[in-house]
């Protein structure tokens, strides 16, 4: 028998949703599916590693074995069973609801990640629903040795997480940001082994799970990093803890909680320190936590207290404050956080004396979920290579990218020639350039690319002579013309023109 492809685990998880259409809200739809996805998960793999500890050590011993809770990565509890949710007819979301409790109970690294979702909804989720939805997962063989890649499970995870975001539309841009973007953040910071690894506002976790893809690609034992994140939304929180684990990444640690009101991430009374620290927090932020702020115990807010209503400032000293001593930072902002003033302006003003922005990068409009207004990434440094002290980067990318009909892409060679730009750190006409903190100084410390990015084409010289030789001969052409066609009225007796 052939093994599960991705595309055909994406295209039969894709038709789950078909099952809930029109029973509940499609932004909905993921806690759902992405919870039984799971569940099934769970399920397979235990009875794999059941059969093999049989197989193994014989049936007696192997039995013993098999009901061992320290056998399994995830012990899965009678209740929990998929052949015992199965077997209910009646009352099926309240099953569901107890393999998951009782899935926490038995697994501490899965507290709270399952019993958020609430499938005892019996106004919208029917038995007859639940009946099909768990029919339709039936179907799926997910154990590992019908997999036919070992990454199948997150990849087909985070296939989901973007149609789901697709689906969701503008609320989409609450737990996802469109993988290129990421791509390009990881490329531009690059993690390396060993690194611990931060997002502040982790979403569904693929900032994460993107810098592990990259370590990986350049040879590195993925398996190193540690990877930390604080969530606020409880529902996204348990989506990037599913995330994690399905792409086989147990080392781990994503906490609940806003992160600027009460950072859970705290070591010895201090904010924990990375390596690397990676976000797209919520642009400009209404009621982001001023008044904690103000009363901050970590210190985080040293170049100031950003503005009521917008708290993009807050978000970027907050990573800054989590950096080490040679850590980086790539952050996704609104263009206003590049020239507004007042607190803003005198934050800005104090990052740069400081020294710790070392690029620009101004992106296309219309990349993400919920908004269509360009924005930029920030790569912060705390420990510059000597030759870009003093200096900023800027990059125009802004009409670099692939049209789309609801949405635009950064195509792989956009991303490369960003990334290439940021490597070499030198001007490249019309595209980017190097400016030194006196020159952004004497522009009233402003970051709008276009203060130091000409893209203005240049405006082709008139030769005024040869303009003039031309009329002549126009005109001379027209008096030739009209000669030869009075001739032509005259010999037909009309007269001359």
């Amino acid at each position: 028998m052939s093994k599960l492809s991705l595309q055909e685990l994406e295209s039969h998880l894709w038709k789950s949703a078909d099952i809930l259409r029109g029973s509940i809200d499609s932004s909905d739809y993921k806690s759902y599916i992405f919870g039984l996805l799971f569940l099934k998960r769970l399920n397979d793999t235990f009875e794999e590693r059941q059969r093999l500890l049989i197989e193994e050590h014989g049936e007696e011993i192997g039995e013993l074995l098999a009901n061992d809770p320290d056998q399994y990565r995830f012990f899965v509890p009678d209740a929990a069973r998929w052949s015992e949710i199965r077997k209910q007819a009646e009352d099926i979301g309240s099953a569901i609801n107890v393999a998951f409790e009782t899935l926490e109970n038995e697994n501490a690294t899965l507290e709270g990640v399952l019993t958020p979702i609430d499938f005892n909804r019996k106004e919208v989720l029917t038995d007859s629903v639940l009946q099909r939805l768990l029919q339709h997962f039936s179907l799926l063989d997910l154990s590992n040795q019908n997999l036919s890649e070992p990454d199948i499970l997150g990849r087909a995870y985070e296939y989901l997480i973007k149609m789901f975001a697709d689906d969701a539309g503008k609320k989409g841009g609450e737990f996802y940001t469109p993988t290129q973007v990421v791509e390009l953040i990881v490329k531009l910071i690059k993690p390396q082994e060993g690194m611990r690894v931060y997002d502040p506002t982790c979403g569904s976790g693929g900032m994460l799970i993107q810098s592990v893809d990259y370590v990986k690609a350049q040879g590195g034992n993925p398996q190193s990093l540690s990877l930390y994140g604080q969530e606020k939304n409880l529902g996204t929180w348990s989506i990037a803890k599913m995330n994690l684990l399905l792409h086989d990444l147990p080392d781990h640690l994503i906490v609940k909680g806003d992160t600027i009101r009460q950072p859970k991430l705290i070591e010895d009374g201090e904010i924990m320190l990375f390596d690397r620290v990676i976000a797209n927090p919520p642009f400009s932020l209404k009621e982001w936590g001023r008044e904690e702020a103000e009363n901050d115990s970590y210190g985080r807010f040293q170049y100031g207290i950003p503005p009521k209503n917008a708290g993009d400032y807050a978000f970027i000293q907050h990573m800054i404050a989590s950096l080490k001593s040679d850590g980086m930072a790539g952050v996704v902002m609104p263009h206003g956080v590049l020239f507004r003033g007042g607190a803003e302006g005198k934050i800005r003003t104090g990052l740069l004396e400081a020294d710790l922005l070392e690029a620009v990068v101004g992106l296309p409009s219309n990349l993400f979920y919920g908004t269509g207004i360009p924005a930029c990434i920030l790569i912060f440094n705390r420990n510059k290579p000597e030759e870009r002290k003093g200096k900023v980067l800027f990059i125009a990318a802004e009409d670099k990218y692939q049209e789309g009909k609801n949405q635009n892409t950064l195509r792989d060679e956009d991303i490369q020639k960003i990334v290439s730009a940021f490597d070499a750190y030198e001007d490249v006409e019309k595209y980017a350039r190097v400016v030194s903190l006196s020159d952004i100084k004497d522009n009233d410390y402003n970051l709008n690319i276009t203060r130091y990015i000409d893209k203005s084409e240049e405006e082709e010289q008139v030769d005024l002579a040869a303009v003039l030789r031309d009329i002549k001969e126009l005109e001379a052409n027209k008096a030739d013309i009209k000669s030869k066609l009075s001739g032509y009225l005259k010999e037909l007796g009309i007269g001359e023109v």
